[in-house]
Parts: structure tokens; C-alpha cells; sequence
């Protein structure tokens, strides 16, 4: 009979290689990058964004914070490397300006770390007081993240082209939203787990549903198709 313990270790694994997947999905955009040694329109946001919510998530699974986390905190520690990866090819085609908005971003996540840090390990005690406080920080961090394709969804309702929103990312996050809701719901129950991964499911499933209802829409229509097509402003994450 498999114990519960047995069956989170199971779906939190699975969610481990879901998610590696989703941190390795922009390594296209770095190539593209290093490729034409520039960084032309490519953005540093969503992966100076992805740092902080990596970085939180580790100091959250800490057995001092949130005990038996391991896989909460190995995933995220390895979404860290491959961000600061990515950061790093940035840094090193970009622009001055470019370099200068990533250092000074990186250092106002780190001055904001070390004081939740601190703070944490000074003033809460106890494990339900941490993961309290540095739990709803992760939570609002990964629902920030979650709920990013809002623009990409709207883009494909006024379109009625799907054009913007590949459908193995979707499913991607979709399926990454379910297993870590399962993986929460499991005994010992993680709240802050739960919530953010919820909505990930969710906002997963309406990208799945936009994309079911506009797939073949935007290939019958030849003027929805061209209509996208002029739209020139593309950031690619």
C-alpha cells in the first residue's frame, strides 16, 4: 500500500520535472540571443521577477521555515541557476543601459531577501509564524507569475488567433499548476503551496479552453491570421 508520504514524494518529483521543463523553455530566446549577439527587443523582467519568486521559495522550504519541503526547495534551486543563466547572456549582449537596470534590480532583490530574511529569523519563532509570513509572500510573487498571460489571453480573444499563446506552454503550466496542487493537498496539507498552484491550474485551463475555441478559427479566417501578423511588438519570454 502506498503511504501518503510515499505518493507526495512521487507527485512532488513529478512536478520537479515539469517544472525543469518550464525553466527551461526560454533557453530558445538565449540561443536567439547569443546567436545574433544582441539582445534587440528581448526583455529581463519576466527572469529578474522568476529570481526573486526561485529565491523566496527556497527560503521557504527551509526545515527551519517550512518543514519537509525538500522538492519545493530543489526545484526552485535549480530554476535560480538556470535564471541567473539567463541573466548572465543577457548581461553580457546587452546594452549599458541594459546591464545597468539588471544590476540595479538584482541588488534591490537582494537588499529585499536579506531584510525578509532577517526578519524572519529574528523577530518569528516558530515554524507556523515563518511559514506564515514567507508563505503569502510566495504566494503573491507566484500568482503575480500565474496570471501574466492575462494580456496574451485578451490578445487572443481580440485577435480570434492563438497566434501568441503557443499550446505546449499552456498545457505546460496547466499541468504544473495540477501537480503541485496535488502534491499540496497531500498529507501534511501546504496551504501556501495550494493557493498559488491553484490558480496556476486554473488560469492553465482557460488558456487550454482559448485555445481549443480559437485554434482552428484563426486558420479559417484568413483575415484574422494576417490581421495578427502585423502586429510587430512581440516580446518573447
Amino acid at each position: 500500500m502506498v503511504t501518503a508520504s510515499v505518493a507526495r514524494n512521487i507527485v512532488g518529483i513529478i512536478g520537479n520535472v515539469i517544472s525543469f521543463g518550464l525553466f527551461f523553455s526560454p533557453s530558445p530566446t538565449f540561443y536567439k540571443i547569443i546567436k545574433n549577439k544582441a539582445v534587440e527587443e528581448f526583455k529581463p523582467d519576466p527572469y529578474l521577477a522568476t529570481v526573486l519568486n526561485c529565491a523566496f521559495w527556497v527560503f521557504y522550504g527551509m526545515p527551519f521555515v517550512h518543514p519537509n519541503s525538500l522538492l519545493v526547495v530543489t526545484i526552485n534551486a535549480v530554476g535560480l541557476v538556470f535564471e541567473f543563466v539567463y541573466l548572465g547572456i543577457f548581461f553580457t549582449y546587452a546594452t549599458s543601459k541594459g546591464r545597468k537596470k539588471v544590476l540595479i534590480c538584482l541588488l534591490i532583490e537582494a537588499i529585499f531577501l536579506a531584510a525578509i530574511i532577517l526578519i524572519t529569523m529574528l523577530v518569528l519563532h516558530g515554524t507556523h509564524q515563518r511559514s506564515l509570513v514567507v508563505g503569502v509572500i510566495c504566494d503573491v510573487f507566484n500568482v503575480m507569475m500565474y496570471v501574466s498571460p492575462l494580456t496574451i489571453m485578451a490578445k487572443v480573444i481580440k485577435t480570434k488567433s492563438v497566434k501568441y499563446m503557443p499550446f505546449w506552454l499552456s498545457l505546460t503550466n496547466f499541468l504544473n499548476g495540477v501537480c503541485w496542487t496535488t502534491y499540496a493537498l497531500i498529507h501534511p496539507l501546504d496551504l501556501y503551496v495550494l493557493i498559488s498552484n491553484s490558480i496556476g491550474a486554473v488560469s492553465g485551463l482557460v488558456q487550454l479552453i482559448l485555445y481549443a475555441c480559437y485554434c482552428c478559427r484563426g486558420d479559417a479566417d484568413g483575415e484574422g491570421v494576417k490581421k495578427t501578423s502585423e502586429d510587430t511588438h512581440v516580446v518573447e519570454v
